[in-house]
């Protein structure tokens, strides 16, 4: 039933200032951008990681009702080389800690932060992931 992830979205109330931030973390920009210039966007999608898996950022006028008012218990955790040196770039980038980096044992460390626009944002690092490109490769 469940094939694989194809799009993360996270809800923001300025869609221009959370593009220039993830473009800036991402060292990319986004591939597709709705409505285009020079009306603002409403919705922006970049390509990220290995399968160019998608990452939305959608104006908050269009959530669902509730949505984004408290964090969620959801976190979409990201596969990185190094969750310490990740971890510590989103702050820098302004993000707050959310959970500290944690060793979960097995060669699994997490991390999330809150973003400046209020979504949870979590990095990983991922023995199964790697394995799973080996075998791709």
């Amino acid at each position: 039933m469940l094939r694989g992830l194809t799009t993360v979205s996270y809800w923001t109330d300025d869609v221009a200032a959370a593009t220039a931030w993830y473009a800036e973390l991402l060292g990319i920009e986004p591939y597709f951008v709705r409505p285009e210039a020079p009306a603002p966007p409403a919705y922006v999608e970049f390509r990220v990681g290995d399968h160019q898996h998608e990452l939305g950022l959608i104006d908050r006028q269009y959530a669902p009702a509730g949505a984004g008012e408290v964090t969620g218990g959801v976190v979409a955790y990201w596969h990185v080389d190094d969750v310490t040196a990740a971890f510590e770039r989103l702050q820098v980038m302004g993000a707050k800690e959310h959970e500290p980096v944690t060793e979960r044992g097995e060669g699994f460390i997490t991390a999330s932060v809150i973003d400046p626009f209020g979504n949870v944002l979590g990095v990983m690092e991922n023995p199964h992931y790697l394995a799973m490109l080996e075998v791709r490769a």
